[in-house]
């Protein structure tokens, strides 16, 4: 009597929900290591800008919120990625605070650190994301 080869149902059904519940544990940490990545897309035109900034003071003795003056291509200017838009504030002309805001699909995937910002002292925040 020949037997026939293959798989029954039940393995079939196993091997699925094997599969399911790794992408289920899986998953979350991938969306969080996507998020990660692309905050480091606006971590690295933070401190461009502050560096920039700290330049512009020395040649000029004031900050600017004009991005352009400091070797973007716009104000505010885009990061290289496109997920954030970074600004400048120039509360009094002896400090800055440079804004990075998430766009597009970094906002919609990185809930808590939607919005970085560095200071003329180098204060970071939220802390928690840097």
């Amino acid at each position: 009597m020949l037997r026939i080869k293959g798989f029954t149902l039940i393995e079939l059904m196993i091997a699925v929900a094997i599969i399911g519940i790794l992408a289920s544990v899986a998953y979350p940490s991938y969306v969080e290591y996507v998020a990660q990545s692309g905050r480091s897309d606006a971590k690295v035109m933070l401190l461009d800008a502050a560096n920039q900034q700290e330049q512009f003071y020395l040649d000029n003795r004031n900050y600017t919120t004009n991005m352009t003056l400091l070797g973007f291509d716009e104000t505010p200017a885009v990061s290289e990625n496109g997920f954030y838009k970074v600004s400048s504030t120039v509360p009094n002309s002896g400090s800055y605070t440079l804004t990075a805001t998430a766009q597009g699909t970094q906002y919609s995937r990185d809930k808590d650190c939607r919005v970085l910002t560095i200071t003329d002292s180098g204060v970071k925040s939220p802390a928690e994301c840097w």
